[in-house]
């Protein structure tokens, strides 16, 4: 092949892998977002103890996949029992909440953008039932959703094959480091009553992978939501390489 052929066959080569590169999606720049919020009151209702529905969301007009995907997740934290039947949607939710409350009984959904790193959207849930009592009945949640498969990633997803259990070990090594941090690992009948447990609540933030405790799980209800935190450098050989954050 001469020389000028060569030449000629390169210059193709870089015009279309310019022309490629034009046309990828770039997964740095994040996803535009708008925030969704509303709280709406009992019709016919008046004072401090009418009952009231507050959602406050976030909606992506470049990926309106994922808006579903988080109204059928808030949706799935407003069932009383995990075999209920979901709501239509957030509007049928509100009108059936309202329709049925008594008063002083209020319901909080949350959706917000935790981060954006690496095509990966982390969206945290947050819900919150207050029905009279005392104490209401909060709840927690995440959504890993990857923008390159345009899908939410379970934590099989995540883990290379076979390498479940080294996780929860790894989740255990951040438990005892959380015990010792608040000096609960002094106090035997803590540790008695509050084992280490797994939790759903899994989210791959850039500081590390996150677990995050309902209430009355791993500790009790007056330490709130309790957030373990694994370090990237425990999980080599468990995470899936391609998940680790780049280095900026």
């Amino acid at each position: 092949m001469s020389l000028l052929k060569i030449a000629s066959v390169a210059c193709i080569a870089l015009t279309l892998g310019a022309c490629q590169s034009l046309f990828e999606p770039s997964y740095k720049a994040p996803l535009e977002t708008l925030r969704d919020t509303a709280e709406t009151v009992k019709q016919g209702c008046s004072g401090a103890e009418c009952p009231l529905v507050n959602i406050d969301t976030v909606r992506f007009p470049g990926e309106p996949q994922l808006d579903g995907i988080i109204e059928r997740r808030l949706l799935q934290m407003t069932r009383s029992t995990a075999d209920a039947p979901l709501p239509a949607s957030l509007a049928a939710y509100r009108e059936q909440f309202l329709r049925d409350a008594a008063p002083r009984n209020s319901s909080y959904l949350q959706a917000k953008v935790r981060e954006q790193h690496d095509g990966l959207v982390i969206i945290e849930l947050s819900s919150y039932l207050d029905n009279g009592t005392a104490t209401g009945k909060p709840g927690r949640g995440f959504i890993n959703y990857s923008r390159q498969e345009h899908k939410v990633l379970t934590l099989a997803d995540m883990l290379k094959p076979g390498e479940e259990q080294a996780f929860w070990k790894a989740a255990q090594v951040a438990h005892n480091s959380w015990l010792i941090s608040t000096r609960l690992d002094q106090e035997a009948e803590f540790l008695k009553a509050w084992p280490f447990k797994q939790t759903p609540n899994v989210a791959l933030t850039t500081a590390g992978v996150m677990l995050k405790y309902d209430v009355n799980t791993i500790a009790p209800y007056a330490l709130g939501h309790v957030e373990l935190k694994i370090p990237y450098s425990r999980l080599g050989g468990i995470l899936k390489p391609e998940l680790f954050p780049a280095r900026k």
